[in-house]
């Protein structure tokens, strides 16, 4: 039962993840960052109550007329202050209760993480606690309600009697003392929470408690557009303990328990708080049995290093790595964004649960994972190259004028960029660098120019229908503008040895097989070369006269061309029908090459199969799959 409830979550995480990576990009998908998105609400919650409490009367007849008077009397400051201190409790509940969820849906609360799972239920009741108490507080009808209802389930409980309900019997019973008691517990009980969140991250490593600032900066408009569109306000007039409360507008993010306590018994609510809360405490023991592996046994080496790291049961790559304190690459944690790919060497791992997009069949094939997800069947040998490359050559971010743009066909635009004084930026042939958009977005791009031109940047441009940077560039973009970059990223370089070289490029994927060539001419690379260049019509081939000119002046070079889907006007009498069957036509035993496959991750996962069918190395193909976007 466990096990189904999980796959259905699983598929609709997965399913709407990707629909907010489309819309948001992975690096600003909210469902990345719940737990950062709940500490930046905590901290909302707090300003914002600061200030409240600042202009709060604790007395019970300086009350309601004190938030009566921050709400109206100062709207433009006080009114958004109380509206924002609403909605982001409510919106802190829903993150907090979505980000425990997805570990339940992912089973990532069992074994190891026990702790933080515990500490996290904590942290819940400590949030609805507070928020509760925060209802009782203004001294209006909603007050009331809220204060009556909460004291009578309590009283239920043996030893209180209806010792709690004497308190609100009568007009006279509610103090000032009682308010004051009141404010201190709406003071304590956040202080409290905070400790528990502080508690809570201890045990994972490089917990992020900010969200990236694009969100932060979201959230914050968002919750001003609700306190100036559907502004808090107090219920019903000051409390009034001689009439009983009819009608509310109920908060059911803080308050969603309340109805029961009018249509069921007492004692029914508080057994299904303590079941509900006893099964989530007991939930990381509870069967399904946890793991695949054996707990304790399995170890991981992280190649060039020789020196193994043990893996708890169930624990991912990267969360034994950073516990570790190794430095690796990753952003999203969660299979969306393939920055911790790595490839297992040695050993078995059971991939885990991914967006597909990021890791291919194809890659899945030449051994690749995804630390994030990964977990180890096995010892395992792992490399990870990007985060060896990234070691080498820092990563960096950069501002780049447009000194060129090159039309070289219809739908394709060469563009060349330059840093500011003459600076150049330290690349490996193969590399990409990620242009950043003004919100945050990002948008891979290959070097197209050899690492020896240190003098400017080579991009080639697709343009896209309908995509925001590539438009961008074909209709507005113009010499002397400037664009924001971070780089160099990326594995697909040429590796070191004696073997013959093979390329498979689709379209756009000549640019870093271009980088890599050329480079290995400057370098006086004698291995073999043989390109095979695939594309749609004869226009697509954009700088087939470069590459013929590669092949007659150097012996150990040679191109070939490959169209799919040659128009009669073409007149076209070369290689015909999908590129990487083209080469396969003329390489029966592959045994002994490298293969550099670059393009589209359709035409990659159909040609590495193929090739590793046809006696290729596991180990000696390697891949750049371009992922399609509408967005790009």
């Amino acid at each position: 039962m466990i096990r189904k409830l999980q796959a259905l979550l699983q598929w609709l995480f997965m399913r709407v993840e990707a629909l907010f990576n489309s819309a948001f990009g992975d690096r600003l998908n909210p469902l990345y960052h719940l737990g950062a998105i709940s500490f930046f609400l905590f901290w909302v919650v707090t300003v914002s109550g600061l200030y409240l409490y600042a202009f709060f009367e604790t007395g019970v007849a300086d009350a309601y007329g004190s938030v009566e008077a921050l709400t109206h009397g100062q709207w433009f400051a006080g009114g958004i202050m109380r509206s924002a201190h609403r909605y982001a409790s409510d919106a802190m509940v829903l993150t907090m209760l979505l980000h425990l969820l997805r570990h339940f849906a992912f089973d990532r609360y069992r074994g190891f993480r026990w702790f933080s799972w515990l500490s996290g239920v904590a942290l819940i009741w400590g949030v609805y606690v507070s928020g509760i108490n925060g209802y009782m507080l203004p001294w209006d009808r909603m007050a009331q309600f809220v204060i009556v209802a909460s004291f009578e389930w309590i009283d239920w409980l043996p030893g209180f009697g209806g010792t709690l309900m004497r308190n609100v019997i009568y007009p006279s019973s509610i103090s000032d003392r009682f308010f004051s008691l009141l404010a201190f517990m709406h003071i304590g009980l956040p202080l409290v929470v905070l400790l528990l969140m502080f508690i809570h991250v201890q045990r994972v490593p490089k917990a992020k408690t900010n969200p990236p600032r694009p969100i932060m900066a979201s959230l914050l408009l968002t919750l001003l557009a609700l306190s100036l569109l559907r502004p808090a306000l107090s219920q019903g007039g000051a409390a009034d303990l001689s009439v009983a409360v009819a009608q509310l507008e109920f908060d059911w993010f803080l308050l969603g328990l309340f109805p029961l306590f009018y249509l069921w018994p007492l004692g029914h609510v508080w057994a299904l708080v303590a079941g509900v809360t006893a099964l989530f405490v007991a939930a990381p023991w509870l069967p399904p049995k946890f793991g695949r592996g054996r707990k304790g046994e399995f170890h991981m080496t992280l190649h060039p290093s020789t020196q193994p790291i043990a893996l708890r049961s169930g624990e991912t790559l990267l969360e034994a790595g950073l516990r570790q304190g190794l430095t690796l690459p990753y952003e999203c944690r969660n299979g969306g964004c393939g920055v911790c790919m790595c490839t297992v060497l040695h050993g078995s791992v059971d991939p885990g649960i991914y967006q597909h997009s990021v890791l291919p069949d194809a890659l899945r094939a030449q051994g690749k994972a995804l630390m994030c997800c990964a977990t180890a069947l096995s010892d395992v040998d792992i490399e990870v190259e990007t985060g060896e490359a990234q070691q080498r050559l820092p990563l960096g971010e950069y501002v780049a004028q447009v000194d060129r743009l090159e039309r070289l066909a219809p739908d394709l635009m060469r563009l060349t960029l330059s840093l500011p004084g003459g600076e150049a930026i330290p690349f490996k042939a193969g590399q990409y660098i990620n242009i950043l958009l003004d919100d945050g977005q990002r948008r891979a791009f290959s070097f197209a120019n050899p690492p020896q031109a240190r003098d400017h940047i080579e991009l080639h441009v697709r343009q896209i229908p309908g995509g925001r940077f590539t438009g961008q560039v074909f209709t507005q973009m113009k010499v002397g503008d400037s664009l924001r970059f971070e780089g160099p990223l990326g594995d697909f370089t040429l590796r070191e040895s004696a073997s013959p070289i093979l390329f498979v490029a689709g379209a756009t994927g000549f640019a870093p097989i271009k980088s890599i060539v050329e480079d290995a001419f400057q370098r006086g690379v004698q291995r073999p070369m043989v390109l095979y260049w695939g594309v749609r019509q004869k226009q697509d081939l954009y700088m087939l006269d470069l590459a013929q000119r590669w092949q007659s002046e150097h012996a150990n070079f040679r191109v070939v061309p490959v169209l799919s889907a040659a128009l009669p006007e073409d007149a076209w009498s070369g290689r015909t029908g999908l590129v990487h069957e083209a080469m396969l036509a003329d390489f029966a035993d592959l045994t002994g090459f490298e293969v550099y496959v670059c393009g589209s991750v359709k035409m990659v996962e159909a040609a590495v199969p193929a090739f590793i069918a046809q006696g290729l190395g596991d180990d000696a193909c390697f891949t750049d799959a371009f992922l399609p976007s509408s967005l790009a």
